[in-house]
């Protein structure tokens, strides 16, 4: 086997190992053989791809979108770096080979990588080798896109405000109940801020409870599949009879919950806000708020910044020379369980 090693590796360009729209990603195909070898092509191919699929066996769909492909032919394009071998156009050198490469993001509206119970969006590179009469050499690697919040939503940065009132049975009287949050779009590791307002002319006592969860719908063939989870549950203090109370919750983004995703035509990932009451022989419905989480992207380094570290890339680079699986972040169930 004269090529004893064929790997593709990028570099970061931030702390969190993410890119965006637009966003331009260097890095280098590596190529070791034992002696000089004939090559006919050696190719670089970016892709972003998806799936989304259903969980209902009633209702069998998978469904694929494709967001772009980027070729690029390397060999006639490589460059002599300090310490390694020149390659020439048609063969490699005797020893390690290091083949450069830059292409840059499509600058469109994109979904974000994400691994679901319903769906996979993947971003990845893939190196290419050929040689005469010998099966090609594949190397490929991941990298996590995320995509540029969504600001033309409507009402993404306003109050939100949901009210109910509930009718206890047998004549005992009402509960009234306001919620209000200071807006809806929240960045990944932001705090969401509410206020529950609650007016108990009842004669039971009544517990304010908030539960947070995440809402995945997959689209294929005219069906749809949904599932639900719920991240986060807490309680309040109970409110009395004829008592009016105003209860401040608390709830911490993780920074590494996944985005939602709004901007895809066979899936959305959606976080939902339900307020409910509490009550004795009762089923509250409770107030829903629709949540938007939103990317914390880090900017990209600027040259300045870059020649200011003691040596080299502050950021470390992510190498691959066989298929990785895209890990799903933790759960907010696993960050931060309800008691």
């Amino acid at each position: 086997m004269t090529i004893s090693h064929f790997s593709i590796e990028y570099d970061a360009i931030n702390h969190q190992n993410t890119f965006t729209n637009g966003d331009t990603i260097k890095g280098r195909i590596i190529v070791v053989a034992s002696k000089e070898t004939k090559i006919q092509t050696l190719t670089l191919i970016a892709k972003g791809k998806g799936e989304a699929h259903s969980s209902d066996e009633d209702s069998t769909f998978s469904v694929n979108e494709k967001y772009y492909t980027i070729r690029q032919e390397i060999l006639g394009e490589a460059r002599q770096d300090a310490g390694f071998h020149e390659a020439r156009v048609g063969s490699i050198a005797q020893g390690r080979n290091v083949f450069p490469f830059s292409f840059k993001i499509p600058d469109r509206d994109m979904p974000s990588s994400i691994k679901s119970s319903l769906c996979r969006i993947v971003h990845k590179l893939k190196a290419e080798l050929k040689q005469s009469m010998k099966l090609p050499k594949k190397a490929d690697t991941y990298f996590t896109f995320v995509s540029k919040p969504a600001v033309a939503i409507p009402g993404l940065m306003t109050p939100q405000h949901g009210c109910k009132q509930t009718s206890i049975n047998l004549g005992s009287g009402t509960v009234s109940m306001d919620v209000h949050t200071d807006k809806m779009g929240y960045k990944q590791g932001e705090a969401l801020h509410i206020r529950i307002e609650i007016l108990n002319q009842s004669t039971r006592l009544v517990t304010p409870t908030v539960m947070f969860f995440r809402k995945e719908t997959s689209f294929g063939n005219g069906y749809q599949s949904i599932a639900e989870k719920k991240l986060l549950q807490m309680e309040a203090q109970p409110v009395a009879s004829g008592r009016t109370e105003t209860v401040i919750k608390r709830i911490p983004i993780p920074r590494r919950l996944p985005p939602s995703v709004l901007n895809c035509c066979m899936f959305t990932l959606e976080y939902k806000l339900k307020v409910y009451l509490d009550i004795k022989y009762k089923i509250d419905q409770g107030v829903i708020i629709p949540i938007v989480v939103l990317p914390g992207i880090q900017e990209q380094p600027t040259p300045a910044a870059c020649e200011g570290e003691a040596s080299g890339n502050p950021y470390r680079p992510t190498r691959s020379s066989t298929p990785q699986s895209l890990e799903p972040p933790p759960s907010y169930e696993a960050l931060y369980p309800s008691k």
